[in-house]
């Protein structure tokens, strides 16, 4: 999934951070075991927070997404 969406935003200026958004945390059970490592899950119920999956980074470009 990273990178069909790295493919999709080649040439992007900017560093890409990839979230993905459920209404509910009900919403998200469903599909947890496909949420790509190193990005992060946010949830309409509980707007204030961020969930992270792994990685160095919180909220910041991978070098692999960055610009060249």
């Amino acid at each position: 999934r990273r990178k069909e969406l790295k493919d999709l935003f080649t040439g992007c200026k900017a560093g890409l951070v990839f979230v993905t958004a459920f209404e509910t945390r009900r919403a998200m059970q469903s599909f947890v075991s496909q949420i790509a490592w190193e990005s992060e899950v946010w949830i309409a119920e509980a707007p204030d927070h961020m969930i992270h999956f792994n990685g160095e980074r919180f909220l910041g470009p991978y070098p692999d997404v960055m610009p060249k």
